[in-house]
C-alpha cells in the first residue's frame, strides 16, 4: 500500500509518499481502508517539524492522528465489526492487543499517528474498541473532521463550561476548526446566545454566517466594549477560548460577567497570558482547561452533524501524495479551514 512516512525532522519535505507492507490486524483490531485523514497544525506539522519532543516520537513513522472509512478486516476476537462497516478512529488508543471492549492488553497507550502508525496511508490497523460508526449521511472527509474536533468542543460547552439554552457565550478564533464548531454546538444544540470573535471583519462574519448572533472583529473595533454593548452591561456568561492570544485574552476576560466561566483546551497563541485578578475574584470567575473528549459524545456529535446542526470547515481535500504541499499551506496560512487528506483520490 502506498502510505506517507517520515524517516527524519524537518519541513514538509520530509513527509515521503512510499510503498509499504500492508498492516495485519492482530487479535482485536480491525484494519481500516481509510478515505479521509485531517492535518492538524499541532499533532500532525508540529510533529513532523520535531517541535513535539515531549510526546516521545519515534521514527520511522506514519502521521496521522484519525481516519475515517470502511473496515476491510477483522482480528481475532472481533465481532462487533464487520468488512464493508463505516468507521472512524483518533486519538490515543492501545498500543499492544487488546479485547474487542478494550480489556486485557499491557496498559500501554498512545496516540495514533505518534506512538502507533497513523491515518496517512491506504490502510491502518486500530483496536476495535476504539472504532465508532458513522451515519450514512454523514461523508467521510466530515466524519473525520467531526471526529477531530467536535468532541473537544462539545466536552468544553456542554459538560465542563455547563452552557445553557439562553446563556450568553463567547466564541473566540470564529473561523478557526475549534472556533466554528464551538459556535455551531453554542447555538444549534445548547440554544445559548453566541457573540463570534475574529481579528477581521471577514473571518468574524464567518461566524455569523454559522449561525452566532453577532460578531466582532477586534482588529477594528473595541472587543470589551463591543462585548458589553450587546449583552447591555452583563457580560458573557461563557468565554470560550483555544489560543491564548496574549494581546486579545484579556479583553475578553473583562467581558466576562458574574459566575462567568473560561473553558479551553489550547494555547497556541500563548500561552502566556496577563489576566485582572481582580475581576477574576469580584465577578467569581471559574477557569478550566480540558484538553480531550469523552468517548459518550462522539455519537452525539456524528448525529449532530447528520442532521446539519454541525457543519466542518473544510478548505481544501488532497489526495495522499500531496501531504506535503498540505503541510506547507497549513504553515502558510494559520487560519485557514480543515485540509482533509483521501488516499482513495487520484
Amino acid at each position: 500500500m502506498k502510505a506517507i512516512v517520515i524517516h527524519e525532522f524537518g519541513p514538509p519535505d520530509v513527509l515521503r509518499y512510499e510503498d509499504v507492507p500492508d498492516p495485519a490486524p492482530r487479535a482485536g483490531e480491525i484494519r481500516i481502508v481509510v478515505h479521509a485523514a485531517t492535518v492538524n497544525r499541532v499533532l500532525d506539522v508540529a510533529v513532523r517539524r520535531g517541535a513535539q519532543a515531549q510526546r516521545g516520537v519515534e521514527l520511522p513513522l506514519i502521521p496521522g492522528v484519525d481516519c475515517a472509512g470502511v473496515v476491510d478486516a477483522i482480528g481475532d476476537g472481533v465481532t462487533r465489526w464487520k468488512p464493508g462497516d463505516r468507521v472512524c478512529a483518533a486519538g490515543r488508543m492501545p498500543l499492544d492487543p487488546v479485547a474487542e471492549d478494550g480489556s486485557g492488553g499491557t496498559g500501554r497507550s498512545g496516540m495514533m499517528g505518534i506512538k502507533r502508525p497513523g491515518g496517512f496511508a491506504e490502510k491502518v490497523c486500530v483496536p476495535a474498541a476504539v472504532a465508532f460508526a458513522l451515519p450514512d449521511a454523514l461523508g467521510f472527509h466530515e466524519a473525520a473532521v467531526v471526529m477531530r474536533h467536535c468532541p473537544t468542543a462539545w466536552n468544553l460547552l456542554v459538560n465542563v463550561a455547563q452552557l445553557k439554552a439562553g446563556e450568553w457565550a463567547l466564541i473566540m478564533g470564529a473561523s478557526g476548526n475549534l472556533g466554528s464548531v464551538g459556535i455551531q454546538i453554542a447555538k444549534n444544540v445548547v440554544g445559548a446566545r453566541v457573540i463570534a470573535v475574529a481579528g477581521t471583519r471577514e473571518r468574524a462574519d464567518l461566524g455569523l454566517a454559522l449561525g452566532a448572533d453577532h460578531a466582532v472583529d477586534y482588529g477594528s473595533q473595541n472587543l470589551r466594549e463591543e462585548v458589553m454593548r450587546i449583552t447591555g452591561g452583563k457580560g458573557v456568561d461563557v468565554l470560550y477560548d483555544n489560543i491564548a492570544n496574549p494581546k486579545v485574552l484579556p479583553e475578553a476576560f473583562h467581558a466576562i460577567g458574574e459566575n462567568g466561566r473560561l473553558v479551553t483546551a489550547g494555547a497556541h497563541g500563548g500561552p502566556n497570558v496577563m489576566i485582572d485578578f481582580f475581576h477574576l475574584y469580584d465577578r467569581k470567575i471559574t477557569i478550566r482547561g480540558m484538553p480531550g473528549s469523552r468517548d459518550a459524545d462522539r455519537p452525539k456529535c456524528f448525529a449532530a452533524a447528520a442532521e446539519g446542526k454541525i457543519k466542518v470547515q473544510i478548505a481544501h481535500v488532497l489526495p495522499l501524495s500531496r501531504a506535503a504541499h498540505a503541510h506547507a499551506m497549513m504553515e502558510g496560512d494559520p487560519g485557514m479551514g480543515k485540509i482533509v487528506l483521501d488516499p482513495t483520490a487520484g
